[in-house]
Order: C-alpha cells, then structure tokens, then sequence
C-alpha cells in the first residue's frame, strides 16, 4: 500500500499526502467508499444523500433562526420547545430530541442555561436579564438529519459570558475553515484548543461532534480537543462540529435525576455554537446555514 509521504501515483510529483490522499491507485469512488466503511464505519453519502441531509438541515437552520429571535427576558424555555414542535409539524419533520435515548430526552429542542454545558432540558423558568443559553434544534425530514446549534444572550451578558460566547463561536468557524479532503479529523480540535487557550477559555472533552445525516449519532466521533483521530476527511463525510468552551474548567457533571443535563463543574459559564458540514471535493459546505 502506499504510504503518505510517498511520490503521489498520479505522477504530479508530490508526496502522496500533499495530492491525492487519502485515495489509493486505481481506487473508484465506491471502492473508497466500501474501504471508509470496512476501516471506520463512516458513510460517504451519495450526492443523493446530501441533497436530502441538506434539506434537514435547512429546516433546522430555519427553526433555530426563528427561536433565537423570540428568545427573549420573560420567555420560558418550554415555550420556545412548543414553537419548534409547531415548526416541525408544519414541515412534516420530526424533532430528533424527542424521545431519545435511555432514559428517553423529553422534550423536542435542547436549551442549555448559562452553566449548563448542553443537553439541557425546556423548563418553566422565565428568560432574565444576563442569561445566554444555548438552543440545540435536530430535525428528522424524509427520514435524514439536520443538526444545529446556536448561542442567544438575553439582554445584557456579563464579560465572561461574552468572552465564552466569541470564543465558542470562533473556534467553530475556523475549525471549519480548515477541513477538506485530506486532513485529520485530529486537527479540528488541535484548532479549537489553541483558540480556547488563546482566550483563557477550557474545552469540553466529556462531549465530541459526530457524523450525522443517515442517523442521529454515526461515525465518526470528532472531538474538539487535541485528541489521536488521525482519520482523514474524504468527500461525502457529512459531519458536526459543536466545540463547548469554558471559562473555567472543562470538566462537567451529569444531573444524577434526570441524566441528561451536563453542567460545568465549578458553575461557570459554557458556551456552545454547532453546524453541520459535509466535505466536498476541494472543501467544505456548511448545510446548516438559513
């Protein structure tokens, strides 16, 4: 097999790892495919596929726009789960929350407060003055996925929750901005870290991004902290990336009642920003955009 700092087969010159990788001699399309498969479980998506899983994940786009408009001081939580739940219905999707897991998540959004690091869950308290939450919107349409997230500050946030807000948001873009055919799954998160550390920010490691489309939850794990997943991106990977980032430490703990929210360990703020991207032949396309 060829290695990657051998001459590229095609004869352009290069190491192979500056060309044609991750694609072997003579390799088509649906060999590289069965071979992602067989290695790391992943599922390159057909342009089929993508076209489906883009249409999901328009629609999450769409209703997370619309909630974090109306995320304002006075609203409670539950009210913005019922408007997405009417959205939803609207389109003929299904919100993926609902339901899911052991025990199974009861509502259709997650909506994680202040310390809350995600996973949180749509209550009756009201929206104050000084909150951000995050709002996390996965939708099901004709049976493929579109998962989304973003940060609302309510009125006006302290600097910490600012610094924490900037942060998350930038250390998802610009780990975005590097992913293409070829890279390591790994250097998302050696971006994500240098940023964090950069803005004396920690990064959750407790929780990862993930492959999605197909399903709720596929292959691969991608972590935002330096990590060994020395797997590389390929065209038609269709894949999350949601770094949580905090001000104070990055460990979390789980609510031991309702098993679901994970909230930092010493009280501080957390702050989370998601898309859902698939890698195309030259790059990347955001699919959770409005």
């Amino acid at each position: 097999m060829i290695e990657r700092n051998d001459p590229c087969f095609c004869g352009s010159g290069k190491k192979w790892k500056k060309c044609h990788y991750p694609e072997q001699p003579g390799e088509t399309r649906d060999d590289l495919a069965l071979r992602y498969k067989k290695r790391y479980g992943i599922l390159l998506k057909t342009p089929e596929q993508i076209e489906k899983i883009r249409n999901s994940c328009k629609l999450a786009a769409k209703i997370l726009d619309t909630l974090c408009k109306e995320a304002k001081e006075g609203m409670t939580t539950n009210e913005l789960n019922k408007m997405a739940e009417r959205m939803h219905l609207d389109a003929g999707a299904i919100p993926a929350p609902l339901g899911y897991g052991a025990p199974p998540f009861p509502k259709s959004i997650c909506t994680s407060l202040n310390e809350e690091v995600c996973h949180g869950i749509p209550n009756n308290e009201k929206l104050k003055n000084g909150d951000f939450l995050n709002i996390d919107v996965t939708c099901i349409l004709d049976g493929y996925y579109g998962d989304c997230s973003r940060m609302v500050a309510i009125g006006n946030i302290d600097e910490e929750k600012q610094r924490a807000m900037d942060t998350s948001y930038k250390c998802l873009m610009e780990s975005i901005d590097i992913c293409k055919p070829g890279v390591m799954i790994s250097e998302i998160g050696n971006v994500i870290e240098k940023i964090a550390k950069e803005n004396k920010c920690s990064v959750v490691d407790q929780f990862v991004g993930h492959g999605v489309g197909v399903g709720f939850h596929e292959a691969p794990q991608v972590p935002h902290h330096h990590n060994s997943t020395h797997i590389p991106m390929q065209e038609g990977m269709t894949f999350t990336i949601e770094p949580m980032i905090n001000i104070g430490k990055r460990e979390s703990i789980i609510d031991p009642d309702n098993q679901w929210i994970a909230r930092t360990v010493d009280g501080k703020p957390s702050a989370q920003w998601e898309h859902t991207i698939v890698i195309t032949d030259s790059g990347y396309e955001i699919l959770t955009t409005v």
